[in-house]
């Protein structure tokens, strides 16, 4: 009888460990809050007690994580909702199956006190980090004040947003998180003045998203991984200080109080339900890149994103 019950426990054992599958995670930037409930599901075992084994990857460039995904190299990929167009217009076999964080954190910037509003920059140097969207989100946010874009000078300043406005190169910046950089901004004693993209004529839309391989975009690991997910962001909300004093004690390099800051400000921004899909939104957004003639045609929604059930 013991012989059957040593052989019973090593099949058990053994499928157990068969049971359990592999995740590949490439982030969208090194680990930070942005990240937050991805580390503490995995932190409070969510990953684990749903049968997977998570890899989470930074990754060695920002622009690799879609298309290591699109390749099949990678499982999952941290993206922009902006991107989603651009990979259905170049026909890359990625969809969004889940989102991180289901609001815009993209912000223009400013320690000048005159400008109270984006109808105010007239005449002003406003600095962004990218090409792409940035240029079309400021004539937007300019019509929607009623100011000429001509009226607004542009700089490149590369990934130097913070930097450049401190140093008085620019008036203000756009793309700065209201998160990150305004948190830094207040830190070094400074005062910004945040002006949230979405409150001038931008359509809302999910800062970060969640993507996979069309072909293995259905897979029950995946749906199991937003399940996780959403675990670890209801323990977040809960429990935000407790969370943080898990990650920080992780990752102590980042135990710092720019970093602490982040975390409470970004806690509410997550996606309380991450498979959620909101197609309106995603339809607007998309209208908009139509209308400034970043995309060619409208895609589908169903083209670029879906919501597993």
């Amino acid at each position: 009888m013991r012989k059957y019950a040593v052989t019973a426990l090593l099949l058990v054992a053994a499928f157990g460990a068969r049971a359990a599958d592999n995740i590949t995670l490439v982030l969208d930037w090194y680990i930070n809050p942005d990240h937050a409930p991805i580390m503490v599901a995995d932190q409070i075992g969510a990953f684990k007690e749903a049968g997977l084994d998570v890899t989470i990857v930074p990754p060695s460039d920002p622009a690799l994580p879609p298309r290591l995904v699109a390749a099949g190299k990678a499982d999952l990929a941290i993206t922009y909702q902006q991107q989603l167009y651009f990979f259905a217009q170049d026909r890359l076999p990625l969809v969004r199956v889940g989102t991180l964080v289901d609001t815009p954190l993209d912000t223009i910037i400013t320690l000048d006190k005159s400008i109270k509003t984006p109808a105010d920059l007239k005449g002003k140097r406003v600095g962004y980090s990218i090409g792409g969207t940035e240029g079309a989100t400021l004539d937007t946010i300019a019509r929607h004040v009623n100011l000429d874009p001509k009226s607004i000078q542009t700089v490149n300043v590369n990934f130097q947003l913070t930097s450049a406005l401190l140093a008085g190169q620019v008036d203000a910046i756009l793309g700065g998180y209201r998160n990150i950089e305004a948190v830094e901004l207040a830190l070094q004693g400074k005062d910004p003045q945040v002006m949230h993209v979405e409150d001038y004529g931008i359509p809302a839309y999910d800062e970060l998203v969640i993507v996979a391989n069309r072909d293995e975009a259905s897979a029950p690991k995946i749906k199991k991984f937003l399940a996780a997910l959403e675990k670890g962001v209801n323990y977040l909300r809960a429990h935000p200080q407790e969370s943080w004093q898990a990650f920080a004690k992780a990752h102590p390099e980042l135990n710092t109080e720019l970093n602490k800051q982040a975390w409470f400000k970004t806690v509410p921004l997550f996606a309380a339900h991450p498979a959620a899909l909101d197609r309106s939104r995603y339809e607007a957004y998309g209208r908009f890149l139509l209308d400034n003639k970043l995309i060619k045609t409208l895609p589908p929604v169903d083209d670029y994103a879906i919501e597993l059930k």
